[in-house]
């Protein structure tokens, strides 16, 4: 990931929904003016949601979502159905084409209360219209293949825009300008080749915009560099909260890349009730781990090896664990004790507060990789005193 890239996390995500054939990819084609969207008179052309990383002006970076016709049919269609509804979970704002000549169905209502109930920002646009009409709150007019409207209908999601994202910081509020924050970053065979982990890139980007110091050292070095820069801050990755604990002084404020991303796009509350669960897991039990990221797994993965390991140490209790990564999350989550997710720096914002408001709603609690590692390893109260 270069450093001059928006992640995908960090973009806006918008999703275009609608039937098959209302025009959902001739208006993403228009609202980009580029062809990015495959357009054909052949219902289904878009069997798999199809995500796009592009600039929309004066948005910003933002992340298109191209999605399967919400009328599909068969066994194979309800599936691709299945998987523009899913879509939603991520999405920060919603466009419903809707096909003008045929006026709303049931699949278009059906979405529509969906989109409602999740509380999504949403537009409408009324594509295929021969001539321009009129708009009313929210909904909008025109033609893709006509370019009718077209600059309204932009002009309807920059509005929704300015409203969904808030200028959050990692730790920029944190700390002020001049502050130096000592960076703990291993490097070990799990350490990506020639580049940093993107939570330690935004956290330095962070550190950087608030005019603040950022200073990167490996493990061995924390000793040394505590007495030589006086740092304001310590901020470690938590895989090394245990070995580095007794080289910061307690003056020192010190947390973990996991921790800030736990409160930047998570729940801390949340995470704390995942804490309490984590000390009754008792034999049986099964703990869902899971990833936003897809890697290739190696020797000491954090998540399949050292994550079970540390739990079964910390309860010594006989427990079972399950795993998922990247974009699967299950949808009903009865069966787990507790779930243990990873800081979420590849999901977006809503993404990863969903899956806490699904833990929730199964009465499951969830945990931070960061704030599960901290306690077992005696030093949570401390690592959460900065966030405070």
């Amino acid at each position: 990931m270069s450093l001059n890239n928006t992640p995908k996390g960090e973009r806006l995500h918008i999703g275009i929904f609608g039937r098959r054939n209302a025009g959902k990819s001739s208006i993403i084609n228009a609202l980009t003016n580029q062809n990015i969207a495959i357009v054909s008179d052949v219902k289904g052309t878009t069997t798999d949601p199809v995500y796009k990383a592009m600039e929309l002006l004066p948005i910003g970076p933002v992340m298109i979502i191209d999605t399967p016709g919400i009328d599909d049919e068969g066994e194979l269609g309800l599936q691709r159905v299945k998987a523009s509804y899913r879509v939603l979970n991520k999405c920060d704002i919603a466009l419903l084409v809707v096909d003008a000549h045929d006026g709303y169905t049931d699949s278009d209502r059906a979405l529509l209360e969906k989109i409602k109930e999740k509380n999504i920002p949403y537009a409408i646009a009324f594509n295929k219209c021969d001539t321009a009409q009129g708009s009313e709150s929210g909904v909008i007019y025109c033609s893709a293949k006509e370019n009718i409207n077209i600059n309204l209908l932009k002009e309807e999601i920059v509005k929704i825009a300015s409203l969904e994202k808030p200028d959050k910081k990692i730790v920029g509020d944190l700390i002020k300008e001049g502050d130096v924050v000592l960076l703990v970053v291993p490097i070990d065979s799990a350490a990506p080749k020639g580049r940093l982990i993107l939570p330690q890139q935004q956290t330095i980007r962070d550190i950087l915009d608030s005019n603040s110091i950022a200073i990167v050292i490996k493990e061995d070095k924390v000793k040394d560099a505590v007495e030589k820069y006086k740092p304001n801050l310590v901020v470690c990755d938590s895989q090394i909260f245990g070995k580095i604990k007794g080289d910061v002084p307690e003056s020192v404020p010190l947390t973990s890349f996991s921790i800030l991303f736990a409160r930047y796009k998570g729940d801390l509350e949340a995470n704390l009730e995942g804490i309490r669960r984590l000390d009754n897991l008792k034999d049986g039990d099964i703990v869902l781990v899971s990833e936003g990221c897809t890697h290739h797994r190696q020797c000491g993965d954090i998540g399949t090896q050292k994550m079970p390991a540390w739990i079964r140490k910390h309860t010594n209790a006989a427990l079972d664990f399950e795993f998922t990564n990247g974009g699967e999350f299950p949808e009903d989550l009865s069966k787990y004790a507790l779930v243990v997710h990873c800081g979420g720096c590849m999901l977006n914002e809503k993404e990863m507060k969903y899956r806490i408001a699904s833990s929730r709603d199964c009465s499951v609690p969830i945990v931070n990789y960061g704030m599960a590692i901290a306690h077992m390893n005696g030093i949570l109260e401390r690592s959460l005193k900065p966030l405070k």
